[in-house]
C-alpha cells in the first residue's frame, strides 16, 4: 500500500476540492426524508452529474470521470470535509450500478447507468420483508413465469426512500420448490407501475420517505430481470459486498465527522472527561481510512472483496455509534436538539447523525449475522447450529 499521490490524483483532489467551495450550499437542504427535501437533493445530483462528479469512478459513456479508485476516495474525503449534502441516489450509485456492472447486460447499462448518474432515475432497495430482514434467504414474496416476462407478488419493507424514489431492485422467489437460496431472481421494476402500492412507515422524527413496497400481480419484462434466472442469491450477494464493504460507507464520511469532534473538543476547553474517547474515535475514523486504502491496493492488484466486507461493516458501524455518543457527552443537551433549533450546534448535525447510527448495526444485515460470517467463513470457525 503507497500513499503517495501522484501528480494526477492531487490535481484532481483540488478540482474536486475547489467546485465543492464554489458550489456546496451555503445552507444546509431539507432533509432528504421529506419531500421537499428529496427533490432539493435530486436537484444537486444534477449539478453533481453536469460537472462531472456525480459518479466520478464510472467509465465515461456513463456519465463517469473514468476515475481510479485511489481517485473515487479523495473525492469522497473531499466532500465530505466540503458538508456536501447527502446522496439521495445513493442505492442506485453505490450499491445497485456495482451490482450492475458485474451482473447486468450491455442493454441494461445503456439505459439504466446515465438515468442514475444524472438523478433522473432514484433506486430503493426492495430487500426485507415483514418474516425475512436480515435472513435475506427467507423471502417470500413471488415471481411468476408469464410470457414476455414475469410477475411479481408480494411485500418488502424498511425500504429507504421509496416513497418518493422512481425504481427499486429486489429478490423474488422464482422456482418455490427451490432450496433456500436457490430458486431466487433479481429484479428491476417501476414504483408508479400497476399492481405497485407504497405506503410511508411513520417514524419518531415524521419524516416520510421510509416505506413499505407492496406488489400484486406486477408485471416486469425480462430485459429487467438482472443477471440469470435462479441466481438471485449470487447477484445479490454483490450488492451485499458493497453495502458493507467499500462502497456506501467510505472512509470520507466518519474522517468529517472525527474532525468536527476534535474540533468541538478543542473549542471547550480540551475536557479532559473525554479525552480518551475523543481520540479513540479519530484513531478509528484513521484506521478506517488506512484499511480501506489497503482494501483498494488489493483490488487494484485483481483480488475481489468476499465476505471480509462483514468485517468493515461491524467496525464502521460501531465506530459510527461511539463517534456520535461522544459528541452528545461532549455538546451537552443542545446537541440533541433537531436541525430546526436554531440553538442546535452545527445544525442539529449531531442529533441526526446520532440517530441515524443507531440503525447502523442493523441495516445492510445486522452485527449479530455479520459476527456468523466472520466466524464461519473468515475464520474457518465451525457453523452455528441451525
Amino acid at each position: 500500500m503507497d500513499l503517495t499521490f501522484s501528480a494526477e490524483e492531487l490535481a484532481f483532489r483540488d478540482e474536486v476540492r475547489k467546485w465543492l467551495r464554489d458550489n456546496v450550499p451555503a445552507e444546509p437542504l431539507p432533509s432528504l426524508e421529506t419531500e421537499r427535501g428529496f427533490a432539493a437533493h435530486r436537484e444537486w445530483e444534477r449539478a453533481l452529474h453536469a460537472a462531472g462528479l456525480s459518479v466520478v469512478s464510472w467509465p465515461i459513456e456513463f456519465g463517469g470521470r473514468d476515475a481510479s479508485l485511489v481517485k473515487w476516495l479523495l473525492f469522497e474525503e473531499e466532500y465530505y470535509a466540503a458538508g456536501a449534502p447527502g446522496r439521495v441516489g445513493q442505492n442506485g450509485i453505490f450499491l445497485l450500478a456495482p451490482t450492475m456492472f458485474e451482473h447486468g447486460t450491455p442493454e441494461q447499462q445503456r439505459r439504466l447507468l446515465p438515468r442514475m448518474a444524472s438523478g433522473e432515475d432514484v433506486w430503493a432497495q426492495a430487500w426485507s420483508e415483514p418474516e425475512a430482514g436480515s435472513d435475506l434467504a427467507g423471502i417470500r414474496s413471488r415471481a411468476r413465469r408469464v410470457p414476455g416476462g414475469w410477475r411479481l407478488s408480494g411485500q418488502k419493507t424498511w425500504s429507504s426512500r421509496a416513497a418518493f424514489a422512481d425504481r427499486a431492485f429486489g429478490l423474488f422467489r422464482s422456482d418455490p420448490d427451490a432450496q433456500r437460496h436457490r430458486g431466487l431472481t433479481y429484479y428491476l421494476f417501476p414504483l408508479d407501475a400497476d399492481g405497485v402500492s407504497v405506503r410511508p412507515i411513520g417514524r419518531l422524527d415524521g419524516k416520510p420517505a421510509f416505506a413499505e413496497i407492496f406488489l400484486d400481480d406486477v408485471f416486469v419484462p425480462d430485459e429487467d430481470v438482472l443477471g440469470e434466472v435462479g441466481a438471485g442469491w449470487r447477484v445479490a450477494m454483490s450488492t451485499a459486498g458493497s453495502e458493507r464493504g467499500l462502497s456506501l460507507r467510505s472512509p470520507g464520511r466518519f474522517l468529517a465527522a472525527a474532525r468536527r469532534l476534535v474540533e468541538s473538543w478543542n473549542a471547550r476547553g480540551g475536557d479532559p472527561g473525554v479525552r480518551d474517547r475523543v481520540v479513540d474515535a479519530w484513531i478509528g475514523a484513521q484506521a478506517y481510512r488506512l484499511a480501506t486504502f489497503e482494501t483498494v491496493t488489493k483490488v487494484l492488484d485483481g483480488a475481489t472483496i468476499g465476505p471480509e466486507a462483514s468485517l468493515n461493516k461491524v467496525f464502521w458501524s460501531e465506530l459510527d455509534i461511539r463517534l456520535h455518543e461522544t459528541a452528545l457527552d461532549l455538546l451537552g443537551p443542545d446537541a440533541e436538539l433537531a436541525a430546526d433549533s436554531p440553538a442546535a450546534p452545527d445544525g442539529g448535525a449531531w442529533a441526526d447523525g446520532y440517530l441515524f447510527s443507531l440503525a447502523g448495526p442493523i441495516y445492510a444485515g445486522t452485527n449479530e449475522i455479520q459476527r456468523n460470517v466472520i466466524a464461519e467463513r473468515v475464520l474457518g470457525l465451525p457453523r452455528e447450529p441451525r
